[in-house]
């Protein structure tokens, strides 16, 4: 059993299908609408999501709690910085 079995999102944003930047342009809209420490549940079959969502998380301060890769699907659990 792994640690994200444990991770209830209270968001999901399902990229399945689009390529860079789409995946990024999508997640920097959704974890805007997030509540302060919230948990969002990435899925995304660009490859490039890889590099691109943890220098996201890095450069605006979210954390990136657990990412996956399940069969050519990428899976990423973030949590939204607390707001300072």
């Amino acid at each position: 059993m792994s640690s994200s079995d444990s991770l209830t999102a209270d968001a999901v944003l399902d990229a399945t299908g689009l390529n860079c930047p789409e995946p990024v342009m999508l997640l920097h809209n959704k974890v805007r609408d997030l509540a302060a420490g919230g948990l969002l549940k990435v899925i995304a079959t660009d490859p490039s999501t890889r590099r691109d969502i943890p220098k996201f998380c890095m450069f605006l301060g979210h954390e990136l709690i657990e990412q996956q890769e399940q069969a050519g699907t990428y899976l990423y659990w973030i949590r939204k910085k607390a707001d300072a």
